[in-house]
């Protein structure tokens, strides 16, 4: 089931042709906190921007995705050359006049005007995207599913990853609360050789000491806490056999569970409960990183 997260880093490419011409779709897909879809096209394409963002905001939901299209013009397509006839005739009467005004003679022939910039220009076909859009859509979709089909594979990568750190974590949570009916007892004992010391020869009074035994047990009792940090390691757990997004649950569920980490370690007032919070925090940081990927 964990195989349905998706990462949000991918690659995706396209191809589709029709006569004379080939276009390629290419797709980038990055972290980012919010959907952005930037589309990069030859100028002439640029009234299909629009129509593009959409397709590919079809197969995400979170990320950032640049899109390239390049068109290539194959062999054999039909070649024209345009002849600009006023600009050569300005240039033919420009010719004319210095040769006047400068009182020189000879021929002006047709090698001094085809020699002249500008006078034959290609006859390009004008781009048609309405006419081009059925390909180039092939190749778009064709861009969107390889893209689908990486973060797939990076997602199946990081659920694993994050399936195991959570029953880890898991494992320093049941270990804490294991721990945690003897806290009460070694601070008990602890206070007992403290006040022995401090107080010689004199009698401890039993209840007194049990008052304050019972004291600290409610200040440091971090039930409420284990139960809600259980439950956020569930949620978590469910969240990677979701379809969907969840990416965003992820890093709140995270948030959360830093803050009953932080709590457990500040209330237990335990060495043994303070090295697990440690190991928990180390587990907790590389989990927090990994959802930063996940879609």
């Amino acid at each position: 089931m964990i195989d349905l997260l998706q990462s949000m880093t991918g690659y995706g490419r396209g191809e589709a042709e029709e006569p004379y011409r080939k276009f390629t779709v290419e797709l980038k897909a990055v972290n980012h906190r919010f959907s952005e879809v930037v589309v990069r096209l030859p100028r002439s394409m640029m009234a299909l921007e629009d129509r593009i963002r959409r397709v590919v905001l079809e197969h995400i939901s979170r990320g950032r995705v640049d899109v390239f299209l390049n068109v290539d013009e194959g062999e054999g397509r039909p070649i024209a050359v345009k002849v600009d006839k006023d600009l050569a005739l300005a240039y033919y009467k420009a010719m004319k006049d210095l040769q006047g005004d400068l009182g020189l003679s000879g021929v002006i022939s047709l090698d001094h005007l085809i020699a002249m910039p500008q006078i034959f220009l290609p006859d390009e076909p004008k781009a048609e995207p309405e006419e081009w859009w059925p390909a180039i859509e092939q190749a778009l979709r064709q861009a969107c599913g390889g893209l689908v089909v990486m973060r797939r594979e990076e997602g199946a990568v990081l659920a694993s990853d994050l399936d195991a750190r959570l029953a880890e974590m898991e494992d320093m949570a049941a270990r804490i609360k294991e721990r945690v009916p003897e806290v009460a007892a070694a601070y008990r004992e602890r206070l007992e050789q403290r006040l022995q010391e401090l107080a010689g020869d004199l009698t401890i009074d039993p209840a007194r000491l049990a008052q304050e035994v019972a004291f600290f047990a409610e200040r440091a009792d971090i039930t409420e806490e284990l139960v809600r940090l259980a439950s956020h390691l569930r949620q978590a757990r469910d969240c990677l056999a979701a379809e969907g997004p969840v990416g965003r649950r992820l890093d709140f569920l995270a948030q959360e569970m830093f803050r009953e980490v932080n709590t457990i370690g500040s209330k237990a007032q335990d060495e043994a409960i303070a090295k697990l919070v440690v190991e928990l925090k180390i587990q907790l940081e590389k989990v927090r990183e990994q959802v930063q990927n996940v879609e």
